[in-house]
């Protein structure tokens, strides 16, 4: 099937703890190295049906990531896509159908670049991936809530998603609204059953650059 899947298992995992003070080891394991904070090299305009969103994109430290979406974005690849995948409280894909859930090729899958350490927290973009670990090409979500578990440090395939950008206007207004639409199965052209998918579509009308804000 050429859906992207953005694989997710909900459940705990239990963790074998050996060994004890009868072990003698006595040292310290090393300080984990703290995650960047997210860069805003370049800002995008991403006009929608329900409204307008400005976007930022870290080019510094997830470099392959977000000159992948950068290319995208240049080509006009995202413009008339929808967001195909929508649920409530926590996240929203887009990147990959047109309306009637007709399938948008995209370029060659790229590096996953989770392990830079930016966590999925609300109002960032990562990209969306089948279960293979570098098979991100042109879709991506925005995550509606924190979603921690999405983050390599803790994801059960060890893995993760790659966050590299985020929300910094419209976040309320149309994210949210979005993130609270009526959805259900519907069908592509080859008969391929799709959950998840807004009644109405939500469609990307267009991804222009804008200026970043000035710190």
């Amino acid at each position: 099937m050429k859906k992207l899947i953005l694989s997710l298992v909900f459940g705990s995992t239990l963790v074998a703890c050996g060994g004890g003070s009868d072990s003698g080891d006595t040292s310290v394991p090393p300080s984990p190295e703290p995650a960047p904070e997210l860069a805003a090299d370049v800002c995008y305009l991403m006009d929608t049906s329900m409204g307008e969103v400005k976007l930022a994109i870290d080019l510094t430290n997830t470099p392959v990531t977000g000159n992948n979406f950068k290319q995208y974005v240049d080509e006009g690849f995202y413009d008339g896509v929808i967001f195909h995948r929508v649920i409530t409280q926590f996240m929203a894909q887009t990147g990959g159908f047109t309306p009637g859930l007709i399938y948008k090729e995209g370029r060659d899958p790229i590096t996953n670049e989770s392990d830079v350490g930016i966590s999925n927290a609300r109002g960032t973009l990562a990209m969306a991936r089948t279960s293979a670990p570098n098979s991100a090409t042109s879709q991506f979500f925005i995550n509606a809530v924190d979603n921690t578990f999405l983050d390599k440090e803790h994801a059960q395939d060890g893995v993760g998603y790659a966050v590299f950008g985020k929300v910094i206007e419209g976040l309320e207004d149309v994210i949210d609204q979005i993130d609270i639409v009526k959805t259900g199965v519907a069908k592509d052209p080859d008969g391929n059953s799709f959950s998840d998918v807004p009644v109405e579509d939500i469609v990307i009308n267009s991804i222009s650059e804008t200026a970043c804000p000035t710190r």
